[in-house]
């Protein structure tokens, strides 16, 4: 027996169960998407499966609505695949271990990935239903939506009919969202050199932050992790001759880092100083965040007395000088709408490798000139450090639509069921509507989703009533 058996609506917590069972981060989504295959074909419905293993489905009208206009159904396969640092978990090979207590699904020890693998189930449900009147529906399911929305850049939606798109990637029940910020991915690599070092090391992590999705989460002006250890570093080198042996932090561009982990060498004789620094920053960091973070410390382990490869001083004070020059978090509020993020960068990784210091940044902003200004900005300064950036994953903006029929219908449906108006929204964080519209002329799109807290983190949660009310708002729709 499975762990949501039994949930109601049945049909949509089987397939997000199923779904859980496939291991499915980004870059691993080929067995997910060969499922997806296998499920089309098993209900004699037209399937594509493309080299880069997005998947279309198509299911011809129910009867009587053969001459309603068709919609596309839309989500994303994969899951940013995050776990607890305790976790022993494969994320790569192991299926997730669903816990359910009370009204809220999670899974134990790492993310859910209900963002978005509740809009495949939803989806596989109307897809496999035999008594849903519905039109002609074409499902759309997309790869690599967390790394930089790739799936959705190189699909070919030629084969296609609907102009309607119902997008599935939305986390707040009751918000019908009308238009998104474009993105991309930057990435800064510092060349670094190493020598030989002798002293005690010691184990540095910060913890205990919120963390969360960069888009959603961004606004909080919580800690980030790397950001913070740049201060630290900075601290210790002030005041101590110490040296750095690793730097690791974040798992995922869009994903605002919680935990960041550092290895210093230093001598015997400032050990004691090293510590008292380090005990310093915790507790001026700690009244910073009391309010934001009040989880955050700093641990830290001796190692040990031996010799290591440690960063040269000289690209020791260029690390932490990047960490602390370069812009992080909010850099502007839209003038247009009240309390939206226009432009913001979250630096969600951060690695060091025999080669270089690696720094990933997530850059959203609702302009294309402020994207593009951001990413010039970490260009240049990383060109006086002697670091070059990279851009990645762009991804354009989803423009408000004056003139929405889609729009107005689910306003319609909304208001009918639940006796009010539904938020029509704006979001700072990306959607794949942008780029389907870009392929798609005339698209007339929203995005919906249940409830669901804490995306991209280990506390990652999904309502189990907001997806019951969600089906049957969407069952409306359709009807």
């Amino acid at each position: 027996m499975g762990i949501l058996e039994g949930l109601e609506p049945r049909p949509v917590f089987h397939f997000f169960e199923e779904i859980c069972r496939i291991p499915h981060g980004s870059g691993n989504e080929a067995a997910l998407s060969d499922y997806l295959k296998q499920f089309a074909k098993e209900r004699g419905l037209s399937c594509i499966q493309d080299e880069w293993n997005n998947i279309i489905i198509v299911k011809e009208a129910a009867p009587g609505y053969e001459k309603e206009e068709t919609l596309i159904l839309q989500g994303h396969m994969d899951m940013v695949a995050v776990k607890a640092p305790d976790c022993g978990i494969d994320m790569e090979k192991e299926p997730l271990r669903l816990v359910v207590n009370g009204d809220l699904i999670s899974a134990a020890g790492t993310s859910l990935g209900g963002d978005d693998g509740i809009a495949v189930a939803y989806i596989m449900a109307l897809l496999d239903s035999k008594d849903i009147p519905h039109p002609r529906l074409e499902a759309v399911l997309t790869v690599g939506e967390e790394v930089g929305m790739d799936g959705a850049r190189e699909i070919d939606l030629s084969p296609l009919k609907g102009r309607r798109m119902l997008n599935l990637d939305n986390e707040e029940e009751g918000v019908l969202l009308t238009s998104c910020a474009g993105g991309c991915r930057a990435e800064c690599r510092l060349p670094v050199d190493w020598e030989k070092r002798s002293g005690v090391v010691l184990h540095i992590r910060l913890e205990g932050l919120q963390g969360g999705h960069s888009g959603a989460e961004i606004i909080k002006e919580g800690g980030n992790s790397n950001c913070l250890m740049g201060r630290v570093l900075d601290a210790l080198l002030a005041e101590t001759s110490v040296s750095f042996i690793s730097l690791e932090g974040g798992l995922a561009d869009n994903a605002i880092p919680r935990q960041t982990d550092a290895r210093v060498i230093i001598s015997v004789e400032e050990k004691e100083k090293g510590l008292a620094v380090l005990g310093g920053m915790e507790e001026k960091l700690q009244r910073e965040l009391a309010v934001k973070d009040p989880g955050f410390r700093i641990t830290v382990t001796e190692e040990g007395e031996r010799t290591e490869d440690c960063l040269q001083e000289k690209c020791m004070q260029k690390a932490v000088c990047c960490l602390l020059s370069m812009p992080n978090g909010i850099q502007a509020m839209s003038a247009d709408v009240k309390g939206l993020v226009e432009t913001s960068l979250n630096l969600g990784m951060l690695e060091l490798s025999k080669e270089c210091l690696r720094l990933t940044y997530a850059v959203r902003s609702s302009l294309e000139s402020g994207k593009k200004a951001v990413c010039r900005k970490l260009a240049a300064i990383s060109a006086l450090a002697g670091a070059k950036v990279e851009i990645r994953g762009d991804y354009p903006g989803w423009a408000y639509r004056q003139d929405s029929p889609l729009r107005d219908k689910m306003i319609r449906v909304y208001e009918k069921m639940y006796g009010e108006k539904p938020r029509v929204e704006a979001i700072h964080a990306g959607l794949e509507c942008g780029l389907f519209s870009g392929k798609l002329p005339d698209l007339d799109c929203i995005s919906y989703g249940p409830d669901m807290k804490g995306i991209h983190t280990t506390e990652e949660v999904l309502s189990i009533a907001s997806v019951k009310r969600v089906w049957e708002y969407l069952l409306e729709v359709l009807r």
